[in-house]
């Protein structure tokens, strides 16, 4: 389970993140969802330990976050904006190096590394560099890696951004087994599409602040419109939004 309370975050003269507080439960899938510089990566960035908030609080599993970094890193899985692979290592190599810095043994490492490559449908890429790859095959590998140490929770950035039809359905298969599983899913878009298709909930920020939270249902419903895109319109056109 992932909390956030308050989360505050400026850069100079920038607010990009002003007093975010959300939750994300076990086996749901939430949404972060915003035009592009509502402040869902720095959000992410937070709970991910990249950065320091500058208030407020971010929770893994009712763990502090900013108190204890390295067991908070244990316990997600995490993929980033940038992508940032290795061009030099092959695909398995990447996964391979993922779970041995997670401290895996190499014994489970092995067929843990078999069974993600049958998941992403990587036996064609899993011994090539990743130095030419493609943006789908950029992105499995880093899901690839995310998923090694198996996380209760997994945050994606972006996660279908640039993607063809069958790598998008494959992702979305993916997340929806995440889920299946019992594991926390919080992913950020801006894509109306995406997060109607998978998300249980949805967190709606924008200018650096959460405008709306609750089930698809609930936000359409508190609109008052027929679809979740002429809900997103509303609540971003409104400089309340629909705060619970």
């Amino acid at each position: 389970m992932i909390e956030v309370s308050r989360l505050h975050k400026r850069f100079g003269e920038v607010v990009a993140v002003d007093d975010v507080s959300f939750s994300a439960a076990d086996g749901v899938v939430t949404g972060l969802l915003g035009p592009n510089g509502a402040g869902k990566t720095t959000t992410l960035r937070m709970l991910t330990t990249l950065i320091a908030p500058d208030r407020g609080e971010a929770r893994i599993d009712g763990l502090p976050v900013a108190a204890n970094p390295i067991e908070a890193r244990r316990r997600i899985g995490v993929l980033p904006d940038a992508r940032g692979l290795y061009p030099r290592l092959t695909a398995r190599e990447h996964i391979e190096y993922a779970g041995a810095l997670h401290g895996i043994a190499e014994k489970v490492l092995r067929p843990r590394v078999e069974e993600l490559i049958d998941l992403l449908d990587m036996r064609s890429i899993a011994d090539r560099r990743a130095d030419g790859f493609s943006h789908g095959e950029r992105v499995k590998v880093a899901l690839a890696r995310a998923l090694i140490h198996e996380p209760r929770n997994v945050m994606l950035d972006e996660p279908t951004n640039g993607l063809d039809v069958m790598s998008t359905r494959a992702v979305r298969d993916l997340i929806r087994r995440l889920r299946d599983q019992g594991k926390c899913v919080l992913f950020s878009s801006h894509v109306m599409q995406e997060v109607s298709a998978l998300c249980d909930r949805i967190v709606i920020i924008a200018r650096g602040r959460v405008l709306a939270d609750g089930t698809p249902e609930e936000i359409r419903g508190r609109a008052g419109t027929e679809n979740l895109e002429e809900a997103f319109v509303s609540v971003i056109g409104s400089d309340q939004g629909l705060l619970q």
